[in-house]
């Protein structure tokens, strides 16, 4: 199976732990974030990957290149402007088109700053059930930016700040806001689908798809661990964790 991690932001807000090198490279209990999202995929089952990358991008590829790409076949989207996720993925999707076209093969899209618990083979195993064409993972937690799903789990809009009101792009009722986790499964089926140029978020796409009657699916992750490593507060915090073996897998 193949992945996508995305690990090409500057990591502002970490800064000053990125002052020297990319967000992908900052380290929790010795062992760096692309490493820790590499390997945890890896134990899934993926052993293709490619990760896009633009802040210190010879640095990050030295170091896959130093620890032999973790037993793993990795290529690398480099990016000359910040793409965004949608963006991102655009520019590679010739990892996941070539040998098979479109032919409807799943792989995840992970960002690189967060860390989880969450099944990752259980949310491949909803999404093929589903027969959806994209699965995001949610939970119900505090977050200024909210997705809107119905009573199926279908994504029907969202609300983006939060005195913002909300954009629906399916009108049904009701709706539940849920935050996302920055873990996609996505069909091979959406890359013929991106009429997006340029820089551009993967949920504008979501959203324009889900508009037209494509499913896009909640898996939801209530129960497992998640933190988003955008602070250097969070970094201390998931090393605390970490060392408490919160995280099994």
């Amino acid at each position: 199976m193949k992945a996508m991690v995305l690990a090409a932001g500057l990591g502002t807000r970490l800064r000053p732990l990125t002052d020297n090198r990319p967000k992908a490279l900052v380290e929790v209990v010795g062992r760096t974030l692309l490493e820790i999202t590499l390997t945890r995929l890896k134990s899934f089952g993926v052993s293709e990957a490619i990760v896009n990358v633009h802040h210190f991008a010879s640095m990050l590829i030295d170091y896959l290149k130093a620890n032999n790409n973790f037993g793993m076949r990795i290529e690398v989207s480099r990016e000359d402007i910040l793409l965004d996720t949608g963006g991102g993925l655009k520019q590679a999707a010739w990892f996941f088109q070539e040998n098979s076209g479109n032919d409807g093969k799943p792989f995840f899209l992970h960002n690189v700053d967060v860390l989880s618990s969450i099944d990752l083979a259980q949310m491949l195993r909803c999404h093929q059930e589903d027969n959806s064409l994209v699965t995001l993972a949610v939970q119900k937690r505090e977050s200024s930016r909210q997705l809107l799903f119905d009573e199926h789990g279908q994504l029907c809009g969202r609300i983006a700040g939060r005195d913002r009101e909300a954009e629906i792009v399916r009108p049904m009722r009701p709706l539940e806001p849920l935050a996302f986790s920055g873990i996609h499964v996505i069909s091979s089926r959406l890359l013929a689908m991106m009429m997006e140029h340029g820089t551009f978020s993967i949920i504008d796409t979501y959203l324009r798809v889900s508009g037209q009657g494509e499913k896009i699916t909640a898996f939801r992750a209530d129960q497992y661990y998640w933190r988003d490593l955008g602070r250097p507060d969070s970094v201390r915090l998931a090393a605390d964790e970490l060392a408490q073996k919160i995280l099994s897998r």
